[in-house]
Formats: structure tokens, C-alpha cells, sequence
């Protein structure tokens, strides 16, 4: 008789996402964002000449997790194209005209367009052409950072703050239970200003395209749209900092 072949952990290794998913359901929304995050702190300790190579295994990495979660996401829903393209440029215009507008508001001692009180320091604009010069080596640099601005972030953001936190606000452990894109202000407004800890250089602004964006994912239902809006923002607003040499929004 022949023998039945020996059984390997190759199968067990197969199901383990599914198995990580079912005890942590979370996982799909959250892993994306913080594997980006990780990989953006690394990224944070190399030397300037490895950035680029960085940038690319970055963008690759944070777009694998993504995919290897595919099959636990919800509806993505349709891309609403004309809506992604007037709210992301109106969304990039307004960062830069409204930060511009709070760098000339001060209150007390506080510059409303300055970091947000509970970081230290001040802001400080990186130039990357003191490293990489104005040639070849500034575009390739250039280029990649666009593509990872226009891709992997949009994808790992909107999955955690319009995917998960907008539910997640009203029930964190529950958060599936709650109706997907259904409007409640404590999500509404609490993801915005919980969005200043992301963007404490340009927290004023934050809050205000966080409002945007939350209107439109409330609107439109579809994260798919999210990607896209937010995607045409952050290429729209590189463009015109490639443009002006406003190194402040980059």
C-alpha cells in the first residue's frame, strides 16, 4: 500500500494569515500603517545616499502588506474620479494657502502656523538639494518619493483613518458593528484633530483636510475614492513645491 506523504508545516504556514486575522480582525486596517511606520523610522536612520533605495523598498514593502491582507478588506467601492480630482487639488491649494495664511496669526506667544505645542522644536524645511545636489541624482531621489507619496501612503492612511478610526471612534471593539460611512460627529471631528499628531508641522491645516476627507469618504462610502483624492493631493502639492522651492510641504 502507499504510504500517504508526510505531512510538512507548509500547509500550517499557508493559513496563518487567515488564522491572524480572525484573532486580531483589526490587523487588515492597522498592520499596512504601522509596517509603513516601521519601515519609515528605518528609513530615518540611513545615511541620505541610501534614501533612495529606501524609498523604493519602502514603497514596495508597505504596498506588499497591503496585498497580502486583500481578501480581509471591505468593499473598496467605485473611484469617483471627478470627485477625487476637484478635492484633491482644492485639498493640496488649501494646505499650502491656509498654512501660508496661519504662519501670519499669532495668539499670545503662539504662531498658529508653527508645530504643534506638544513637540519640541520648531520646524525646520529640508532642502534636498543640499544632499543630492541638482541633477540625476535629485530626480531619481525626487521621483521616488512622488511615487511613494501617490501610492503606498494614500493606501496605508485611508485604510487606517477612513477604513478603521472613523468606525473605531465610535466602538474601538466593536468597530465592525458600526454602520461603514455612516456620519457621527465624534469621528468626524475626533480623527481630525487626532490627525495633528501625524502632521504637528502643519496641524491647522491637517484638521481642515481631515474634515475634507472625512466629508467625502461620508459621502461617497468608498475607500477606493479616498485613495484617489488623497493620492492627487500629495502629488499636487509636491508639484508645486518642486515649482515654487516651498520645501516646508516637503
Amino acid at each position: 500500500m502507499m504510504q500517504e506523504p508526510e505531512t510538512t508545516n507548509s500547509s500550517s504556514h499557508a493559513h496563518w494569515l487567515p488564522r491572524l486575522v480572525a484573532a486580531e480582525p483589526r490587523a487588515p486596517l492597522m498592520f499596512p500603517y504601522l509596517a509603513y511606520l516601521l519601515l519609515l523610522a528605518i528609513q530615518g536612520q540611513l545615511p541620505p545616499g541610501a534614501w533612495p533605495i529606501a524609498i523604493a523598498a519602502h514603497t514596495f514593502l508597505a504596498l506588499l502588506v497591503f496585498w497580502m491582507f486583500r481578501g480581509h478588506y471591505p468593499a473598496l467601492g467605485k473611484p469617483h474620479v471627478l470627485t477625487a480630482l476637484v478635492v484633491g487639488v482644492v485639498a493640496a491649494w488649501g494646505w499650502v494657502e491656509v498654512q501660508h495664511f496661519l504662519d501670519g496669526v499669532i495668539v499670545g506667544s503662539w504662531n498658529l502656523g508653527g508645530r504643534l505645542p506638544i513637540y519640541p522644536g520648531v520646524p525646520t524645511p529640508y532642502n534636498p538639494h543640499t544632499d543630492f545636489g541638482d541633477g540625476t541624482q535629485f530626480w531619481v531621489y525626487a521621483i521616488l518619493k512622488i511615487v511613494r507619496a501617490t501610492t503606498a501612503v494614500p493606501v496605508v492612511e485611508e485604510l487606517l483613518w477612513r477604513g478603521f478610526l472613523l468606525q473605531a471612534f465610535v466602538s474601538w471593539d466593536r468597530y465592525e458593528q458600526v454602520p461603514y460611512g455612516k456620519f457621527y460627529w465624534r469621528a468626524f471631528v475626533g480623527t481630525a484633530l487626532l490627525s495633528t499628531i501625524q502632521h504637528p508641522d502643519n496641524w491647522g491645516v491637517s484638521i481642515l483636510c481631515w474634515l475634507l476627507f472625512n466629508g467625502v469618504f461620508y459621502w461617497h462610502k468608498s475607500l477606493l475614492c479616498m485613495f484617489l483624492t488623497h493620492g492627487i493631493t500629495n502629488l499636487a502639492l509636491y508639484i508645486y513645491v518642486l515649482r515654487a522651492g516651498d520645501w516646508r510641504f516637503w
